[in-house]
């Protein structure tokens, strides 16, 4: 595993110049560093290692009655591994809310999305291929990011999205891996890789909070519903004899996970229940311009879905809707034990709320947000700012001795379904524990678990993301299938692709 690791060179960001047309990109943040794009990257065939558990998509058929449906009326879906030994009793869930890739290696596929996906996407069935990344671990591994997770904010970026995996199960993978705290090995995962696992799918655009519609636009907003569908069939499954469960996410699985975090206590009266929040903790944070940018967009999300009607009551009952969309403002009253891990530097935060283009039009930021170390002395003064921001908004939080905290000074989104990042020989650490140590020993109650990191740049064994811009002709060696219409499509001048309404996207005119 470490040599496979030793060759983390950074993350390539792509963008293609076949994007298509701008109206899909309309208020949507593609999460372009959601952290389970290299959730099974040690599980290529590359090095030797070995390859990734693979677990099917079970659909939710029972979920139809309730009106439980993705974003275009499909039914929703779930991956479950069985536990067993002493994990028999043990439940783990995860709410979906990450990137899954593909992985070339050689001449050999290691599909992470099935073929189906990939195919339609080149051949624009799927509209979404706009962006490719490439995880340089290995000069014989490429790998392709497809679609992100997130939120859509409005009738337009929904409606796309019922094209895409994030709003159909008709796009979903039939298998996905799990890997980082969904490993079933022990040298990988050595507290949760017997129990039983699960992955429920994202396919709302809310974080599993909405419960209305848009007839009109043939959009169903019910991710309240799926969570509820969700959690009656894992009960029928054996999931109500539970001795001991954790719900976890990450990034908008980790929001989530805040979001019913009691209400997968009061599941489970008689079971030992905690929370698991992975880069999850959204700040409600001013922008490099001094704007509003993730608040406009969390306020287009909660006004879309009606999310005033779902949203916790110990939060809408002093303060707005949107406001009660930050987590920040929810910590504070949620009973469940509750672990909170996130980088102080949140790499999704820093490209989509610090400085997106609309903040930032004429791209000052635009190598800082690509690459730490090009962030000027000034532009690292403002992230040790956020990073006291968040530090601060999680005093009352830490003060209650049931909850946990690792707070690294990574740039980093999403670390506990990546396998480097979760447990590995060289994984990041505070006071010399890993991730899935520190998260092993709150949940079983070994030791309390406020781990801090101090400020950057002391930590030496982050894994920091770092992106880079090409060209599409750099690209094209390694994209197969590229269809004519295609090729002419890359030729469009970038004014063409260009949308003022982005905001949030890198300017990556050279």
């Amino acid at each position: 595993m470490a040599k496979l690791f030793i060759c983390f060179l950074g993350v390539i960001f792509v963008v293609s110049k076949i994007a298509v047309d701008c109206y899909e990109f309309e208020d949507f943040f593609y999460n372009k560093t959601e952290g389970a794009f290299l959730e099974s990257v040690y599980g290529a065939s590359a090095a030797g290692a070995p390859t990734p558990l693979m677990v099917g998509l079970t659909i939710i058929h029972g979920a139809a009655a309730r009106g439980a449906v993705c974003l275009d009326g499909t039914l929703p879906g779930y991956h479950i591994h069985r536990g067993y030994g002493s994990g028999a009793y043990s439940w783990l869930v995860q709410l979906e809310g990450a990137f899954v890739v593909e992985i070339d290696v050689g001449d050999k596929l290691y599909l992470m999305l099935t073929f189906v996906v990939r195919r339609e996407a080149f051949e624009e069935k799927v509209p979404g291929f706009a962006i490719a990344v490439i995880i340089a671990l290995d000069p014989k591994l490429g790998v392709f990011l497809w679609q992100g997770g997130g939120w859509c904010n409005s009738v337009r970026s929904c409606v796309y999205r019922k094209k895409t995996r994030r709003g159909s199960s008709n796009y979903m993978e039939k298998q996905i891996p799990f890997t980082g705290i969904l490993s079933n090995k022990a040298e990988e995962n050595p507290d949760f890789y017997n129990w039983n696992r699960v992955k429920v799918r994202y396919c709302d655009g809310a974080s599993f909070t909405g419960d209305s519609e848009d007839k009109a636009a043939g959009l169903q907003f019910r991710g309240k519903r799926i969570y509820q569908a969700a959690m009656d069939e894992l009960m029928a499954k054996g999931m109500r004899y539970a001795k001991q469960a954790l719900l976890s996410g990450c990034s908008a699985g980790g929001l989530a996970s805040i979001m019913h975090c009691d209400d997968f206590s009061n599941l489970l009266p008689h079971t030992k229940v905690k929370c698991l929040s992975d880069a999850g903790l959204f700040m409600d944070v001013i922008d490099v311009s001094g704007g509003r940018s993730i608040r406009n967009f969390f306020g287009g999300v909660v006004k879309l879905q009606g999310l005033q009607k779902t949203l916790p009551r110990t939060c809408t009952n002093h303060l707005d809707a949107t406001s009660c969309f930050f987590p920040q403002n929810l910590i504070g009253n949620i009973r469940t034990p509750l672990f909170l891990l996130n980088a102080a530097y949140d790499s999704w935060q820093l490209q989509e709320s610090l400085a997106p283009h609309t903040a930032d039009p004429h791209g000052l930021w635009h190598d800082c947000t690509l690459n730490n170390e090009r962030c000027s002395p000034s532009q690292i003064r403002f992230l040790q700012g956020f990073r006291i921001h968040m530090l601060n908004s999680i005093k009352r939080f830490a003060a209650s001795r049931k909850n946990g905290l690792f707070i690294n000074s990574c740039f980093a989104h999403c670390q506990s379904e990546r396998q480097d990042t979760w447990f590995s020989d060289n994984s990041p650490m505070i006071n010399n524990k890993p991730i899935a140590l520190a998260v092993g020993d709150w949940y079983f109650d070994r030791s309390g678990v406020k781990a801090i990191d101090c400020a950057y740049p002391c930590d030496r064994t982050c894994h920091n993301l770092v992106f880079k811009t090409f060209e599409w002709e750099e690209l094209s060696p390694n994209l197969n299938g590229l269809d004519t219409k295609q090729k002419e499509r890359k030729n469009r001048s970038t004014s063409e692709l260009d949308d003022p309404g982005l905001g949030y996207w890198p300017n990556t005119k050279t």
